[in-house]
């Protein structure tokens, strides 16, 4: 039992390492999430031109618009921005992640 159980552990290491290198390359690389000038968004109405000027601010690839009640979730991703508005669409919160 023991001989079969190291190639396992070996293997499972090995794709642990993986995940781990890819999630640091992307934080670091080109698309991550910039979050600094995201404020000067808040209290602005929500629309599709805004938000292309947030991810043009923020650098993120990808734009998560969260409507009030919305449920969404929790996964952590470095090149994703979150914005958040109420129900007059005016945006509440903008993070990364």
């Amino acid at each position: 039992m023991r001989v079969l159980a190291l190639p396992l552990l070996t293997v499972l290491a090995a794709c642990a390492s993986t995940q781990v290198g890819e999630v640091a390359k992307q934080a670091g690389g080109e698309g991550a999430c910039r979050s600094e000038a995201l404020n000067q968004f808040v209290g602005q109405k929500a629309d599709a031109a805004l938000g292309a000027k947030m991810l043009e601010v923020s650098g993120a690839r990808t734009l998560r618009w969260v409507a009030p009640g919305m449920a969404v979730t929790m996964d952590f991703r470095p090149d994703r921005l979150t914005v958040v508005y109420d129900a007059d669409y005016r945006i509440t919160q903008a993070n990364c992640g």
